[in-house]
């Protein structure tokens, strides 16, 4: 199945083509901010209208992120062999040492970020370099707490694509990923039993339709599992947390007027649009301690 949330807190199923909307919303008493979520909390079971004839054309609605409101949005850094590569380069180093989650750990993204594909990106400044990033995205379904890689499996609900927007600079991870609209999230969360294999799924970004970024999911130095297991260590994943895992080389900047095409193989694909703001970064007063 492949749920949506559209026109702001309504619950549905995505058709197969991806062209229509079965809403769910009545048909299973769904009253909630936060619609999936209240789905994957209660006792509810969206399978018998799989079938159904769709509500809506998918261009009537409006698709929000699948989960509005997450409560965490936990990120894999530097997950692909070929991006760390790249994000060395970019920077001018020279090691051998691997910056991935094993030395840097997770970091989280503000779950104010996140929107729907429909919403769009909006650049925060007009001098700092703000860039795309395609990763392959999962909902938890279930709570987990020091779980095993083996077992992290059983308790995902589902796959989705996320965009991570990065504004490029010195500033912490979680600072520069955090701005509002940096985590479109969408079109839908696809059940993982829809899934035959997450670590082996076809992915590809294009913007302004030139291919940037094309990658085989089976090239994450850590697979999906591999998050979990460590992302719980010490902290409890709840339902409805988003985990991110990384993002593939082929990060390139992002303008004003730009249109982004993310595909992911079996999970599905979406268009946003791009929009710049007149406020350059270097003009923002910010007054230390409110003192002259």
């Amino acid at each position: 199945m492949r749920f949506v949330t559209f026109d702001e807190d309504r619950l549905g199923l995505l058709t197969e083509d991806g062209e229509g909307v079965v809403d769910l919303t009545d048909r299973l008493g769904i009253d909630s901010r936060d619609p999936l979520v209240e789905y994957m909390r209660g006792d509810h079971d969206a399978s018998e209208y799989e079938d159904e004839e769709p509500d809506f054309d998918r261009d009537e609605v409006e698709l929000g992120s699948p989960v509005r409101r997450p409560g965490k949005v936990i990120a894999a850094p530097l997950n692909y062999e070929n991006h760390i590569e790249e994000a060395l380069a970019d920077r001018d180093i020279t090691t051998d040492e691997w910056f991935t989650i094993e030395d840097k750990g997770y970091f989280l993204k503000a779950p104010s970020s996140v929107v729907g594909p429909d919403h769009g990106v909006e650049l925060p400044f007009s001098d700092r370099r703000t860039d795309h990033e395609i990763e392959l995205a999962f909902v938890m379904g279930e709570e987990a707490k020091d779980v095993p890689a083996e077992e992290a499996w059983d308790h995902i609900f589902g796959y989705t694509i996320l965009l991570d927007i990065s504004v490029r600079g010195d500033q912490d991870r979680s600072n520069r990923k955090s701005y509002d609209t940096f985590t479109v999230i969408g079109p839908c969360v696809v059940t993982a039993d829809e899934i035959d294999d997450p670590q082996d799924l076809e992915m590809e970004l294009q913007l302004n339709g030139e291919t940037r970024q094309q990658e085989n999911t089976s090239d994450m130095v850590y697979t999906c599992a591999d998050v979990v297991q460590y992302a719980s260590i010490g902290a409890t994943i709840e339902v409805g947390d988003v985990i991110t895992t990384g993002t593939p080389e082929g990060v390139s900047e992002l303008n004003d007027g730009d249109t982004i095409d993310a595909e992911i193989e079996d999970v599905g694909s979406m268009t946003v649009d791009v929009t710049g703001r007149d406020v350059a970064f270097a003009d923002v007063d910010v007054n230390k301690g409110g003192q002259e």
